[in-house]
């Protein structure tokens, strides 16, 4: 099977067990990133896997690192830069059901990725490579890299997936779109959100917006529809996938494993509606546990969704 290579910034996350921030005297120190997240999630389900980004050459960075390399994840194009620190992302909570994330990114090693960081030969031998919206907003530099990266693997074959990603606390809409827009177009498979799918300009109800994403030019186009599970367009199939009803803990990390699903099954070869069903069973896993993606599913856990009140002895 072919690697899942992916770019990005992975940053080390503070996350308070309860209520707001201020008030805690011991918190959770993880790792936070929506690349390193599909990474991790696609190689639990048995897909090789290749992470590139910045770290500091700080504790942050090295908790970064020996996270993704403990999960298996191949890390060989990773540049530890003497001169900028890892990014922090901080997560408390306003409510039992409302959580607040604060990023601390700006000027971060992380935003520091430029093309001559990309690793072109572990590139353009991948199966795929997958890029998000969060990327290019950090830089100008980083907004390069992404670009370079479509663009290197568009020459050499390997499909490209693109997850909107949209994330407000870090570029306005109309700065955005044109970006997003113009990745939308360069991807074979596109995934989105209802939400991301009108930042794009497009309207209607959910087959429209669909209609519209696979206008954009991908032969695969997602839009996931959180607890109404997601459509699809893929290859001019229409597929519909309800959500697996579960409880939910945490919702931070869920759109990263519904893609994760998606390509660890697209890589394995799987049809089209299996991609889905195991995509929606790697959110419904994501969302039952704290933390981005921790509670990512390997393949022996897909079937877990299936029991109720099981207790594994």
């Amino acid at each position: 099977m072919k690697t899942l290579f992916t770019l990005g910034e992975a940053m080390a996350v503070f996350t308070a067990p309860s209520g707001r921030l201020r008030h805690a005297t011991t918190v959770t120190v993880g790792l936070a990133g929506a690349e390193s997240n599909v990474a991790i999630g696609a190689r639990r389900l048995g897909a090789p896997a290749s992470w590139l980004g910045r770290v500091g050459a700080d504790e942050l960075g090295e908790l970064v690192l020996s996270r993704i390399r403990g999960e298996d994840v191949r890390t060989d194009g990773a540049v530890v830069d003497p001169e900028a620190k890892t990014g922090l992302m901080l997560k408390d909570y306003r409510t039992a059901d409302v959580m607040r994330v604060t990023y601390y990114r700006t000027g971060s090693a992380g935003s520091r990725l430029c093309p001559d960081d990309l690793d072109t030969g572990a590139l353009t031998s991948a199966g795929v490579l997958h890029l998000t919206g969060i990327t290019p907003a950090l830089s100008a530099t980083a907004r390069e890299t992404v670009f370079a990266a479509a663009e290197t693997a568009r020459t050499a074959g390997v499909p490209v997936s693109f997850d909107v990603n949209y994330r407000t606390a870090l570029w306005s809409p109309d700065a955005a779109r044109p970006v997003l827009t113009d990745l939308a177009r360069r991807a074979d498979v596109l995934f989105a959100g209802d939400d991301e799918a009108a930042l794009l300009g497009l309207d209607g109800d959910d087959d429209g917006l669909l209609s519209g994403l696979r206008a954009l030019g991908p032969g695969q186009a997602v839009l996931k529809l959180g607890a109404r599970g997601a459509i699809a367009d893929i290859d001019d199939v229409r597929h519909r996938i309800p959500a697996f009803a579960v409880r939910a803990v945490d919702p931070v990390g869920a759109g990263d494993a519904f893609v994760a699903g998606y390509l660890a099954d697209l890589l394995a070869g799987e049809p089209a509606a299996a991609r889905l069903r195991t995509a929606a069973a790697c959110g419904a896993f994501a969302v039952s546990v704290l933390g981005d993606w921790e509670g990512l599913p390997s393949r022996e856990d897909l079937g877990l969704l299936t029991r109720s009140g099981t207790v594994l002895r």
